[in-house]
């Protein structure tokens, strides 16, 4: 959400139900290495996640649909759908990338403890994981989404680096 790395005409609130947002992707290249993955958001089944939707210029889906693929869909890590999401004044289909739970970079539901200490710990391309953790929390935070768990899963990764 804090890095769409698209263009884009306008981003409203949106609601998906039936996943949520968790820590349950590897990330052996941006935020961890092949020998020490860090751990990214990926949506899992179950729940509801509060989030943005981002509508696309008709002149810009093409270039913006080939930069998704390239960022999110190289190791095939999550399964792209077009999922009904309220958004706005109503409901409409938006393009998300749920977790693959067959890929091995699936990391599944974590303990939160183990989360805290990958996240502590890895470094990748764009940065240490514990940079994504942050910006991703700034940036629900300034959206009105107060997640707990994600705000306890900092507090734990401070606690180890401190």
């Amino acid at each position: 959400m804090w890095d769409p790395g698209i263009r884009f005409a306008e981003r409203v609130p949106a609601l998906l139900r039936g996943y949520h947002r968790s820590f349950c992707i590897y990330s052996s290249r941006f935020r961890g290495t092949v020998a020490r993955p860090g751990l990214v958001l990926g949506l899992d089944r179950g729940g509801a996640c509060r989030g943005i939707a981002y509508r696309i210029a008709a002149n810009d889906v093409q270039p913006s649909l080939e930069a998704l693929w390239l960022r999110e869909m190289r190791r095939r890590v999550y399964v792209p759908r077009l999922l009904p999401v309220s958004a706005g004044e109503g409901r409409r289909a938006a393009l998300t990338f749920l977790a693959n739970r067959a890929h091995e970079g699936y990391a599944g539901r974590l303990d939160p403890e183990h989360c805290a200490t990958i996240i502590a710990e890895c470094c990748g391309e764009r940065g240490p994981n514990v940079d994504y953790l942050v910006n991703t929390l700034r940036h629900l935070d300034a959206l009105g989404v107060h997640d707990q768990q994600i705000h306890r899963l900092l507090a734990k990764v401070r606690a180890r680096i401190a």
